[in-house]
Order: structure tokens, then sequence, then C-alpha cells
């Protein structure tokens, strides 16, 4: 087998890695201090003096770990008493295995970018654990909402263009598969589309997100979405002969709109009998800022219930229903919180890898799903997205992802190339996207 690309690593000046670890990452433990600060009250309120206490030390432990990231201190192993805290402990040990003489510390800015950044999010939670009796506290719960409550007029419109579809058995396959590829944009684009939907105007309820989809479509640098609709409607028609269901697996992102925007996709694959059952997966630790989490879909769940829109409120039931009777599955599992490239989960994590087989289609959200899927190498654009997943293949997956960091590939040849020369920062800004697919899977 071919050696692997290097991992990227903030190590390397001027990309993207770097401005991460130098910038953007303080300011997220910056913002999380901050909160705690404005509103240690409600975060710590039920848990009288003993909570006055935590919320220092609380504090205190984000603020050393401010510190040794401003300064690329050598990464410290875990101290609590976690599920997982071993399994990371050992995989830095593995990291000092695979020193040489020119890079003697495992840090912030030497070490692989994914690891470095999965580890600071692990840390925090850390920080949590050894200063609070209270193991439930989301420092991220607030911006996840606030980004929910601000798409307001997105999300109506895509509940009630929901609703219009109620009628769905009446379509014809070209208009069902029509509006499954419109859908499938609609969470590609995620919060994109929450920024475009309304454009500043107030009447964007009547202007669906599905309005700029068409100006969107040239951002899409490889659209696989054909594979996933012949997948799915082949086992539509087969299944009353062969097959007894068809299931698709989401592998979550972003909580907020994103969110939405995925249960809606994933309400059309049932409705349209595309799917007989939805299983998705989120983060059980507070995980990227805005990573879902359960709190998160029941949260959603009870706002849209509680919406004075028809259509939202109607979505909100429909969906805890649905979770009530199984058509819906929720799991989340420690893996999804390690720094494990996904290619080690069949060894790593066997019973979730052995969960993922079940699957017909995985749907994996995101940029850092992607960075995992693909181990966050220094790839060449045209290098096939099968050899980049290096045997991850549980069942048949797709990347719906818009490209937020510098890494990419299954490109056409000078594809990579061109876009940079339009935009320069293509890789780093979210707005090209991709539907990558791979139909090769395990059968053992």
């Amino acid at each position: 087998m071919d050696l692997l690309p290097p991992q990227m690593s903030a190590k390397d000046e001027g990309s993207f890695a770097y401005f991460t670890m130098k910038n953007r990452a303080p300011q997220i433990l910056t913002n999380v201090i901050n909160a705690l600060q404005q509103h240690k009250n409600d975060f710590f309120q039920k848990l009288g003096e003993v909570g006055t206490g935590a919320e220092k030390k609380f504090i205190s432990l984000l603020s050393k770990l401010l510190n040794e990231l401003q300064t690329d201190e050598p990464l410290l192993p875990l101290t609590d008493n976690c599920i997982d805290t071993d399994i990371w402990n050992q995989y830095l040990k593995y990291h000092h295995s695979l020193l040489n003489e020119n890079n003697k510390k495992i840090s912030w800015f030497q070490s692989p970018w994914l690891y470095v950044e999965c580890y600071m999010y692990r840390r925090i939670h850390e920080a949590l654990m050894l200063s609070s009796p209270s193991s439930d506290l989301d420092v991220f719960k607030e911006p996840k909402e606030q980004n929910f409550l601000e798409s307001q007029e997105a999300i109506r419109s895509l509940c009630s263009y929901l609703e219009g579809l109620n009628k769905i058995e009446n379509l014809d396959e070209n208009q069902l598969k029509d509006e499954f590829f419109k859908l499938l944009q609609i969470s590609l684009w995620g919060n994109k589309c929450d920024l475009s939907l309304s454009g500043g105007q107030s009447s964007s309820q009547t202007s669906s997100p599905l309005t700029v989809l068409e100006d969107l479509k040239p951002f899409i640098l490889v659209n696989n979405m054909d594979y996933l609709w012949s997948l799915l409607i082949n086992r539509k028609k087969m299944r009353q002969e062969t097959f007894s269901v068809t299931r698709v697996d989401f592998v979550l992102d972003n909580a907020g709109f994103e969110l939405v925007t995925d249960l809606v996709m994933a309400d059309f694959l049932l409705a349209s009998k595309l799917a007989t059952e939805i299983h998705f997966h989120g983060k059980s630790i507070p995980w990227y800022v805005s990573d879902t989490n359960k709190n998160d879909i029941n949260w959603v769940i009870e706002q849209l219930k509680a919406a004075n829109t028809k259509c939202m409120s109607e979505c909100g039931i429909n969906w805890e229903h649905y979770f009530k009777k199984h058509s819906w599955v929720y799991h989340d599992h420690m893996f999804w919180t390690l720094p494990y490239e996904y290619c080690a989960m069949s060894q790593v994590a066997p019973d979730l890898y052995a969960e993922l087989q079940k699957s017909n289609l995985i749907l994996f959200k995101g940029d850092l799903n992607y960075r995992k899927l693909v181990g966050d190498r220094k790839w060449g654009f045209t290098v096939p997205f099968h050899q980049a997943l290096n045997g991850f293949h549980p069942a048949p997956l797709c990347s719906i992802r818009t490209v937020k960091a510098e890494v990419q590939v299954g490109l056409a040849p000078g594809q990579g190339e061109q876009v940079a020369v339009t935009d320069p920062q293509w890789m780093n800004i979210g707005k090209y996207g991709v539907f990558q697919f791979d139909g090769h899977f395990d059968l053992a």
C-alpha cells in the first residue's frame, strides 16, 4: 500500500490550520470563559455555594488551557474519570512513540491539526468534569440556540415547503427525484441558506430556501446526487420483493438551522418511502461549538411544537412522534468525539462500525466529518475519494460538505487549480460544496 500523505498541522505557517490554532481556537476558549463569567448564575444556580466554587475552578482550568495553547506547550494527559480518558491518553502515548529527533514534543502547533483541535474540545469537557458535580452543562448551548432563533424565517419557510409536499404519494418519479435533489441541496448549504433566505427582506417567507439553489449550483464541485437517488429509488422499487427495510443514517454536524434542514430531509425520506427508518448520530459531549447532541434535538423539537405557526408546530409534533415510534432513532457514541480518523473505527469502535454496516446509506454531514473520513491529509485534489477513505467502507456513504478546510479529494484534473484562480481562499470560506459518494462497502 502507498504511504499516506502527511496530516495537516499548525506548524505550516500561513496554512488554515495555523490560522485556526493561532486565532480561532483561542477566541473560542475566550468566548467560553466570557460566557461563564457573564452567565455564572444561570450555569451554576442549581448547585448553590458549590456552584460558585465550581464556576471559579472551571474558569481557572480554561484559562490555564488557553495559556498552554497560546504558548505551544506539550499536550498533557487527561486526568478526569470519563469513559474515554484512557483511550485519549493511549492516543497521546502513541503520538509520543512516533516522535523523531526533529520533532521532540507533542504540542499544539507541532502535532496534527485534527488531533489538537479535538483535544482542545475534550480538555474543555475535562475542565467541567474536574470542577463541577454537574456533568450536563453545555457551554455552547447559547450560540446554538441563538442560531436557531435568528433563523426563524428560514425555518418557517422550510417547514411550510415540507407541508406543501404532504401529498407526496401523488408525485411521479421525476417530480419525486426533483424534490429529493432540492432538499439534499438545502441540507448541503445548511447555514448558507439561512443567510440568503431572507436577503434582508421582510417578505422572506414567500421565497423559500429553494429559490436560491439554482444560483448555488455552480459552486457544487462534486455532485454525486444521482448515485444517492439511484440507490434509494431502486431499493424502493424492489422492497416488496427483496428488501424489508431501507435504512438511512445521518452523521450530524451543526445544531440550529442546519439540524432543521437535516430533519426536513429525513421527514421527506420517510414520507416518500425512499427510506423506512432513519438513524441519527450525534455527539455525546459538547463539541466544536455547534455540533448536535441529543439535548439540541429535543430543544429544537420543543421550540417547533410551541411555535405559533402551524407548519412549524406540526413538524415538531411529527418529529417527536417519529422518535417515539422508532422510525427515527438517535445514537451517540464516544468515538465521534475521539481524535481518530474514521479508517480506525473498525478497530477502535467495532460496535459502532457494525452498527453502520446495518445502513443502506450513510450521509456524513459537514466539514469535520469530511476531515475524519479522509484523514485531514495533504491529498492531491484528484486522488479518488474511495482511496482517501483508506479502508473505511461500512456501507454506501456520501459526504455532504461545504468546504471549510484545506483538504479536498476527488476533483477533476485542473478543477481545484481553476477554482483557486477565481477564489484563492476557496478551501476556507464555505462557498463551495460537495456531494461525494462511495458505493464500495464491506460484505463482512
